[in-house]
């Protein structure tokens, strides 16, 4: 199950991408896991790039809700990139659009954190 899941390290930000449907069962919880063990280690800043995700249905944006959450309150930060247009327009009619920090590309999302700690 977890081989829809990969992760890497770039500039001490973590990157999970997922490949798949974003739905109740245990491919989603696999991406639940797979972050919550990073907040474990202590790393503090998380991408979740989701070019690849097929599809999400409501439990799935709760998860997804649940670990930003958790993250923040862990005093964590994690980005969303590379969303589809159908799941932009999901999280666009959840107004969920503004609670999540959405960047275009991987790229950008790493870019953000450097932006972020240059600020604080």
């Amino acid at each position: 199950m977890t081989n829809n899941i990969t992760n890497k390290d770039v500039d001490g930000v973590s990157i999970v991408s997922y490949n798949g449907r974003i739905v109740l069962g245990p491919e989603s919880a696999a991406l639940r896991e797979r972050v919550k063990s990073l907040l474990v280690e202590d790393r503090k800043k998380i991408v979740l790039n989701m070019s690849n995700v097929t599809y999400i249905d409501s439990s799935g944006l709760g998860m997804l809700v649940g670990l930003h959450v958790s993250a923040k309150g862990q005093g964590a930060e994690m980005h969303l990139s590379n969303l589809g247009e159908k799941f932009q327009d999901v999280l666009q009619l959840t107004r969920l659009l503004t609670v999540f920090n959405v960047y275009d590309t991987e790229a950008d999302a790493i870019h953000a954190f450097r932006h972020t700690a240059a600020s604080a």
